[in-house]
């Protein structure tokens, strides 16, 4: 039986999501993702007219992620600003963890694509939150090993759905290093 148009794209995204995951950007072929997901490299051009089109489906729901938790963190400073921010980019970098993962590993190739966010921007401003809005340079130091501590964990190997590590429990610890590494108690 044939499948879809929906589900043969739907398809090829997961095994692109996987494949780039798992062999970065660069190192996977438009062959690889159409042999992963069962279809001819022309079925796969069909949907998709090259491999950064899948690339670009694949982080286009990043940027208002990421938006939305802006917005929710603007009005916020002190310790609420950095629960806030905790708990938005934990629940961001684990839903979106193998995205993550494909920019870590080429990073130098997609950090400026123009589905993402302002990086350096987003960064700063995320930093800001995460140290209460504080002007304080061990603030910031903190909110930097915070963040980078939950984007690094969040693309590690623990995060992989294969592994044993419950979803719940990763989220917990996750959010408790972070908060003790920003200062914070973590009850």
């Amino acid at each position: 039986m044939a499948r879809s148009a929906t589900t043969m794209r739907a398809d090829i995204l997961d095994s692109a999501v996987r494949l780039f995951a798992a062999h970065g950007f660069r190192g996977t072929s438009l062959q690889d993702i159409a042999t992963d997901a069962g279809c001819s490299k022309a079925s796969l051009l069909y949907h998709f007219t090259n491999k950064d089109a899948i690339l670009t489906e694949l982080l286009a729901p990043v940027g208002p992620e990421f938006a939305a938790l802006e917005e929710r963190l603007a009005g916020l400073d002190g310790e609420e600003a950095a629960r806030a921010a905790v708990a938005g980019l934990v629940d961001l970098s684990l839903r979106f963890r193998l995205q993550v993962k494909i920019l870590l590993q080429d990073v130098d190739a997609l950090i400026n694509r123009p589905e993402l966010p302002d990086v350096d921007g987003l960064t700063e401003r995320l930093a800001d939150a995460l140290s209460g809005r504080s002007a304080a340079p061990e603030a910031k130091v903190w909110a930097w090993m915070a963040m980078l501590g939950i984007i690094l964990t969040s693309a590690s190997e623990l995060t992989l759905p294969e592994e044993t590590l419950p979803e719940e429990t990763l989220r917990a610890e996750l959010t408790r290093g972070a908060l003790r590494t920003l200062g914070l108690p973590t009850d």
